[in-house]
């Protein structure tokens, strides 16, 4: 039998420990298969609406619940760390000559940051009860952080699908600790979205058919960063001069208003030469300079070449001409996609 003034005890120690190690929220669930995630999940991979995302479908066992991953899972530590910007992510819109990046990825790699705060509770958690297994998860298996970030209190899932905290607005990473113990689970967080339908109506590329309801094939988000070859011909003019990930429908978000980037971590902390790159010199990275320049940050898992095809498509809708030069360079690149980016980006300049 479970003492539960004993596991109380424990989940207010686990919350204060991670608020000292720089995580913004914390909350508690149940590792248990929730039938109903799991209907919704398999409903939006049926629709095929991961596009090429093929190994969210080809893990969908582990994916369903905690247990599904890791069975002797009984406790879900669900954690976020906020990277809530100093400055508005959209004021770059019209200023064409320059790229946007999106907030997430202008600082160190989340990834890395993250996952070191996680093991570093994890070994706290171990050293409190050492009977505890644990592991720890960030965004690299097969893990449903946002409904789990819903069912333990700390935010709900908002139309634009991703997790709103009342807190810390939509400026959330998120990542998981699984463990053992039975750690009472908090009540899940009541939907707060109401009427508003500022993240649906923002969006450039009509990304969700209904509210709570993405279609990947269309983000941009997915298209910048995941999808491989050309962009549709349909979404080109849709990215502005946006190159790596898109901030919209989180931007104009409400709740954002209570936010603070006090909050943020300070490797979250933007870069400058990230926060308004000159389209022109971005351009003319090989590989070795877009390594050297994107050494620790997210974008450097998307290679050379996928990031100055967004580059291209950015310059064919800047109407820069000074840009002509170094676009026709580009015309005869050894990838593909970038030398059809770069025809499509002449095309876009000359007319």
């Amino acid at each position: 039998m479970v003492n539960t003034a004993v596991t109380i005890d424990l989940t207010e120690r686990i919350a204060r420990e991670a608020r000292s190690l720089g995580f913004a929220a914390c909350g508690f669930a149940s590792a248990a298969e929730d039938p109903v995630r799991s209907a919704r999940l398999e409903e939006w991979l049926g629709e095929g609406n991961h596009g090429s995302m093929e190994w969210m479908e080809a893990r969908l066992k582990h994916r369903r619940s905690p247990q599904g991953l890791w069975p002797d899972a009984r406790s879900v530590i669900a954690l976020g760390m906020s990277y809530a910007p100093a400055n508005d992510p959209m004021a770059l819109d019209e200023v064409h000559d320059r790229a946007r990046i999106s907030v997430y990825a202008q600082g160190r790699d989340y990834h890395d940051v993250v996952k070191r705060r996680l093991k570093a509770l994890a070994r706290w958690l171990v050293a409190q009860e050492p009977g505890a297994d644990v592991k720890v998860f960030v965004d690299t298996a097969p893990v449903m952080e946002k409904p789990l970030g819903e069912a333990s209190g700390i935010g709900w899932q908002g139309k634009h699908t991703n997790l709103v905290s009342p807190d810390h607005g939509s400026w959330l990473f998120l990542g998981a600790i699984y463990t053992t113990l039975d750690l009472t689970p908090a009540e899940g967080h009541r939907d707060q979205c109401g009427s508003c339908r500022a993240c649906l109506d923002v969006c450039p590329t009509n990304a969700f058919p209904a509210p709570y309801r993405l279609d990947a094939r269309r983000c941009i988000s997915y298209l910048t960063i995941e999808h491989k070859g050309p962009i549709a011909e349909e979404f080109r003019a849709a990215l502005g001069n946006r190159i790596y990930g898109c901030d919209d429908c989180l931007a104009v978000c409400p709740w954002n208003k209570f936010a603070s980037e006090a909050y943020a971590a300070s490797e979250f902390l933007p870069r400058a030469e990230l926060t308004a790159p000159r389209l022109a010199e971005l351009l003319t990275l090989d590989d070795a300079g877009f390594r050297a320049l994107f050494s620790g940050s997210p974008i450097k898992r998307i290679g050379r070449d996928r990031f100055v095809r967004n580059c291209l498509y950015a310059a064919g809708n800047s109407g820069a001409g000074e840009l002509i030069g170094i676009v026709e360079t580009l015309r005869n690149d050894p990838d593909s996609a970038v030398s059809d980016a770069a025809h499509w980006a002449m095309k876009k300049l000359a007319g």
